[in-house]
């Protein structure tokens, strides 16, 4: 039976319409990088490129070579992480011409550096191309984040980007950048705009809880930490019998 990332890793990839707090491992990408508007040829071939390193992996056995761990599976779906450049910034509005990107395909947990350099070779052999000079292959941690599922236009993203701030805000989080990640679920090819799916994210971390509540005389901890660092809790000020309010608070 093929492993359906849909099916066995639902947090990361199949995330409700509401904005959530998830923390996301350590993985493995093939990834290529580039400035410029998504809508141009030259991102269109920077992502066959990584289509196509990732399926020579994929098809490996049915060339002779079996890797070590091997499991049928279903090729990740393609992600990006965004940024604008400094001019970028300094607009108000938004010129997809100044936007940073690296587009990236994650792969199994089996695939190790020999076989992604295998895959190089397959792909460098059968399907030739300037931009495949330009693909990696590394290590991406984003650890705490926040993240919802957008229904829609990519251009109405900036809605689910509001949700995402006002939770953010409401949970005692701080976002670390302006940089954050999509996870194109859809194949905006074939959907129509109404309907693509894509997974948002952005990198948090938590305000520590006795900088922003010097007076605090007790904490009422809520089952269910998200990890061993972060705790969710109840704060509880002087003479006050309600809680102050409820977020995510880093303790060491």
């Amino acid at each position: 039976m093929k492993y359906e990332w849909r099916k066995k890793e639902k947090e990361l990839y199949i995330p409700k319409r509401k904005p959530e707090l998830v923390t996301i491992p350590e993985q493995y990408f093939f990834s290529i990088g580039g400035k410029g508007n998504p809508n141009e040829q030259e991102f269109a071939e920077k992502i066959g490129v990584l289509y196509s390193l990732a399926y020579a992996v994929r098809m490996m056995p049915k060339q002779g070579e079996t890797p070590d761990g091997y499991f049928e599976y279903i090729v990740y779906p393609l992600e990006g992480v965004w940024d604008l450049t400094e001019a970028g910034r300094k607009l108000n509005t938004l010129d997809k011409e100044e936007l940073l990107y690296t587009i990236m395909i994650r792969q199994p947990d089996f695939v190790t550096k020999e076989v992604a350099e295998r895959a190089f070779e397959h792909v460098e052999k059968k399907k030739p191309h300037p931009f495949l000079n330009e693909a990696k292959i590394g290590t991406y941690e984003d650890g705490l984040t926040v993240q919802m599922l957008h229904v829609g236009p990519y251009d109405d993203e900036p809605q689910s980007f509001q949700l995402m701030k006002e939770f953010t805000e409401n949970n005692n989080l701080e976002r670390i950048s302006l940089q954050h990640r999509e996870i194109y679920l859809s194949d905006f090819r074939k959907v129509e705009p109404a309907k693509l799916k894509t997974v948002l994210r952005y990198k948090v971390k938590a305000i520590e809880c006795f900088v922003n509540y010097p007076h605090v005389i007790a904490i009422e901890f809520i089952d269910g930490g998200v990890s061993s660092e972060y705790r969710i809790c109840y704060v509880y000020r002087p003479q006050s019998r309600r809680p102050d309010k409820m977020g995510l608070f880093l303790f060491v």
